[in-house]
């Protein structure tokens, strides 16, 4: 096993057999130790959450695979904190993914002379660069197709695969009395297709229960009792 990148929240291995193993991290992003899942750094440490991100990844991966829609999920191991991913090719340097339910973090921010802050939003897809130096800057279809990144056709199956994948994490949350307000996906391609990589877990997403959002760690105790 080959250490071959660190990220912010988790840690990546090649396996000798072609797979990747990822070692899920305590780590969420944030800034000056408040969560928000659309930073671009770490924003503090939360005792458990790289178990509690492998619990809900396999959970919403293996609903998400039920129907229909591809994933680069292999196996979990939740007592190790680990998972074993096939290899992925991603769209330039990556690509992020977000659908909004509700006008909240860097939408509000950004559009907060049109918006209030909770309004629906329709499963709204936008999509950011993983660029760092530039805090990750959105990107419109049209550029994304003119720089080479994704062709029309991809764009088009990215966005339905995003709103359906985020569908069903709203509607399994909505089951649990809790509502889903925005939620970050990260997608490559495999063998050619589009397939949903990463992690679905509570550190990119943005849950409220109550009228009050929840903590990322919580939001597995909202799936799971």
């Amino acid at each position: 096993m080959k250490h071959v990148y660190e990220g912010k929240t988790k840690s990546v291995f090649a396996l000798e057999d072609g797979n990747y193993l990822l070692k899920f991290k305590d780590d969420v992003t944030g800034e000056n130790g408040k969560f928000d899942p659309g930073a671009n750094t770490v924003g503090l440490s939360i005792e458990g959450m790289g178990k509690i991100g492998i619990q809900l990844t396999e959970y919403f991966f293996n609903k998400i695979e039920a129907a229909g829609i591809a994933t680069h999920f292999v196996a979990a191991d939740v007592e190790n904190s680990t998972m074993t991913v096939k290899p992925a090719t991603t769209f330039g340097k990556g690509l992020e993914v977000i659908c909004r339910f509700k006008a909240v973090g860097s939408f509000l921010r950004r559009y907060g002379a049109y918006a209030e802050e909770g309004q629906e939003l329709q499963a709204f897809v936008e999509v950011t660069l993983k660029d760092d130096d530039r805090q990750d800057p959105p990107i419109s279809q049209d550029a994304l197709h003119m720089l080479g990144l994704l062709t029309l056709e991809e764009y088009a199956e990215l966005k339905d695969m995003t709103q359906k994948i985020s569908t069903i994490v709203k509607n399994e949350l909505a089951a649990k009395g809790a509502e889903l307000y925005d939620i970050k996906l990260e997608f490559g391609r495999i063998d050619g297709k589009i397939a949903l990589i990463d992690e679905i877990s509570g550190g990119n997403m943005r849950v409220y229960k109550d009228g009050q959002i929840v903590d990322p760690l919580d939001i597995a105790k909202i799936i799971f009792n």
